[in-house]
Parts: C-alpha cells; sequence; structure tokens
C-alpha cells in the first residue's frame, strides 16, 4: 500500500519494534496528528478468540465518559407516545413503515438505529440491509427497548457498541484528537475494563494480545498489554 509524505514523516517519530506505556502512546497519537481537519484516535484491541473454530464471541456495550467527540444521526422505529418521546429527546428520525420503505429503496442517513419491541416485526425486513452494516436493533445491546427516548439518552452520552471480527480484533472509536491525554484515557480504561469482564469462559491463557491507537490518517501505536492492564 503506497502512502503519503505525511503519513510516513509521522511514522518516522515512532521508535521501530517499540510498545509504549498507554499514556505515552496517547500523546504521541496526539502529536503526530497533522491533518487539517480534526481526526478521530481509534483503538484496536486483538483478543485470544477463535470466533470460526470455537465460536468465542466478545460483544457488548459501554458509556465512553468522555464521549466520543462524534455527533450521531439517531433513527428511531416507534409510534404513538414512544415516537412523541423519542423527538422530545433528539431523535435525528423517528417513524414507521415509511421509513422501512426509503431504507429500502437506499437511504441509510444515520449512524444508530433504535426500536420498540412492537416495530422489529416491521424492522425485521431490513435484516439484509442494516445487519451487515452493525447497525439492526438488538436486545443484546440495548437498541430494542420500551423506553427508546433512554436510550438516545445514553448514545448522546457516548454509548459505543463493541464486537470482534473475524480474526477477532475489536475496533472502537474512542474519541478525537482534540480530546485531552486524560480524556482519552478515561475512555480507554472504561472501555478495556469492560472488555476484561466479557472474556469468555472457553478462553485459556492470555485474553488481550495487542492493543494499538492511531489517529485517522495517522500510523499504530504499539501500546505495552501487561502495563496497560495492570493500570486498570
Amino acid at each position: 500500500m503506497r502512502r503519503s509524505k505525511r503519513y510516513l514523516l509521522a511514522k518516522k517519530k515512532l521508535e521501530k519494534n517499540q510498545f509504549y506505556g498507554p499514556l505515552k502512546a496517547i500523546e504521541l497519537v496526539k502529536e503526530i496528528s497533522n491533518s487539517q481537519f480534526e481526526e478521530s484516535v481509534e483503538i484496536a484491541i486483538s483478543l485470544n478468540i477463535k470466533p470460526k473454530e470455537k465460536g468465542e464471541r466478545v460483544r457488548g456495550t459501554v458509556i465512553l465518559p468522555q464521549g466520543t467527540g462524534k455527533t450521531i444521526k439517531i433513527l428511531v422505529f416507534a409510534k404513538g407516545d414512544k415516537a412523541r418521546q423519542a423527538e422530545e429527546k433528539g431523535a435525528d428520525y423517528v417513524g414507521a413503515e415509511e421509513i422501512v420503505k426509503r431504507i429500502e429503496g437506499g437511504w441509510l442517513d444515520f449512524d444508530a438505529v433504535i426500536s420498540t419491541p412492537e416495530m422489529m416485526r416491521v424492522v425485521a425486513r431490513l435484516g439484509r440491509i442494516l445487519g451487515p452494516r452493525g447497525l439492526m436493533p438488538s436486545p443484546k445491546i440495548g437498541t430494542v427497548s420500551d423506553d427508546p427516548a433512554s436510550v438516545i439518552e445514553e448514545l448522546k452520552k457516548g454509548k459505543v457498541e463493541y464486537r470482534n471480527d473475524a480474526t477477532g480484533v475489536i475496533h472502537v472509536l474512542l474519541g478525537k484528537t482534540s480530546f485531552s491525554k486524560e480524556a482519552l484515557w478515561d475512555n480507554f480504561k472504561v472501555l478495556l475494563t469492560s472488555l476484561v469482564k466479557d472474556k469468555p469462559s472457553t478462553v485459556k491463557g492470555r485474553y488481550v494480545k495487542g492493543i494499538s491507537l492511531c489517529s485517522t490518517m495517522g500510523p499504530g501505536v504499539k501500546i505495552n498489554v501487561e502495563k496497560t492492564l495492570e493500570m486498570l
């Protein structure tokens, strides 16, 4: 893959094969971010799980105490009072069957989807569209709820979903490069603590294999796992 001059210059600031403490890693990510726009800070956590062979999966939600810095567009499937309450809480789009038809027609201008239980029979038609994009409402992550207004509130506070990919890696938006080091570390700790609690009972030995941080356009900064876990 061909890299830009900006990327290569940023990478020169990192020591080859060096694993940094988490606070130093955060400092470096902020320091080497040199785009003309505000970059996001993303974390990748490699877990010692076997999704294909053993069916081991890690999936959950956590509220990042400092938020993500991202303004999300929220779609709510609801009717009556629940729809009204969702609108009052700041949902960007609220509707029922008419919204399903818009999505089937190709409309996808939203970042999160919430549904009341009664509307799931309608929303189920969208499984092949929303599922692969990680947008399908699910009771497991709290996006199917009789109280959509509360779910909206949690999402706006910084609630994020995490789940492993086919290789056992979890990718999560941790914040923005404009966040202070302390704010990013606060989010980092809360996320990693939640992941550790969600360790599948079938996993033997080391659970967290690797952690790296990067900004949207920057190189990955490798983190010392043992040192980080000791700091939780």
